[in-house]
């Protein structure tokens, strides 16, 4: 298995900025609680979140990623269960979610950065507080972080058999603890 700290470094060494660097450590901490949510490893499943774009800037296009990542990763020695997971978490690559952790990873991809991109129009630029009702709000405004995929995060919701507001409310929690390493809140300044 990857440790996190071989994922974290992979991250970095094809990752040079610091925007898709904490959208991993976003995606790694909602993947940590959902997995005991879910009864998974959250180790495992931090991993595969903190790593799911690791190629991404140097693979941007719909050709490559996540593809040319799962190659590396494969040539790494990293399992088939992992790397369905990466693969799956973009509709795009038409890659089956079959097992908790893939639903989950596409469950709360997008949904970590809508949840970011709403902290940082806060006057606190965090997530504490912050009430279903005023994400609901931002849902509803196709203006408003409008590269998100709200019909993505929707189904991502159903798939992993929760409401897209106990979803919401589960990643903000997740997220709040570590908003320092996120950018968030005196982080962000």
């Amino acid at each position: 298995m990857l440790t996190r700290q071989e994922g974290y470094g992979l991250l970095c060494e094809y990752t040079p900025s610091d925007s898709l660097r904490r959208h991993g450590l976003a995606v790694e901490a909602a993947m940590r609680a959902m997995a005991e949510r879910l009864g998974g490893d959250p180790e495992r499943w931090g991993v595969c979140g903190l790593i799911h774009d690791f190629d991404y800037e140097r693979y941007p296009s719909l050709e490559d990623h996540p593809y040319r990542g799962v190659e590396i990763l494969r040539g790494m020695g990293v399992d088939e269960e992992f790397l369905q997971a990466v693969l799956g978490h973009g509709d795009h690559t038409g890659t089956p979610r079959t097992t908790p952790m893939a639903q989950t990873l596409y469950a709360v991809d997008e949904l970590c950065g809508f949840m970011v991109a709403i902290a940082l129009v806060r006057p606190t630029r965090d997530l504490e507080g912050l009430e279903w009702k005023s994400i609901k709000k931002k849902l509803k405004d196709k203006t408003f972080a409008r590269a998100v995929d709200r019909d993505m995060m929707a189904r991502g919701a159903e798939g992993v058999g929760m409401s897209l507001q106990d979803l919401a409310l589960l990643v903000r929690d997740a997220l709040q603890p570590r908003a320092r390493e996120l950018g968030l809140g005196n982080g962000g300044e």
